[in-house]
């Protein structure tokens, strides 16, 4: 699947009476939304309404964890580096 960084418009939904919303099959093709994934509804800023799938939420966690792990060493071996230099 070849990952889509945004920007696309797939068209309008609309809400049934059951509170359903079909996802355009473009948006489905182009972000591999397959039967039975799991999406994460998410209330953003203004109102608006973000769907997230699962393990792509799970992806982008594992790299924020690993880059916030990562500065942690940085500034911890800056600290060291400058009680040295004192």
């Amino acid at each position: 699947m070849e990952e889509n960084r945004g920007g696309a418009f797939y068209g309008a939904v609309t809400v049934s009476d059951r509170g359903q919303v079909v996802i355009p099959v473009q948006a489905r093709r182009n972000l591999g939304i397959e039967t039975g994934d799991k999406l994460l509804v998410v209330g953003g800023p203004g109102g608006a309404l973000i769907l997230v799938k699962a393990e792509v939420l799970g992806q982008w966690m594992s790299r924020w964890i690993e880059t916030i792990r990562l500065l942690e060493q940085q500034a911890l071996a800056d600290s060291v580096e400058g009680e040295d230099e004192a």
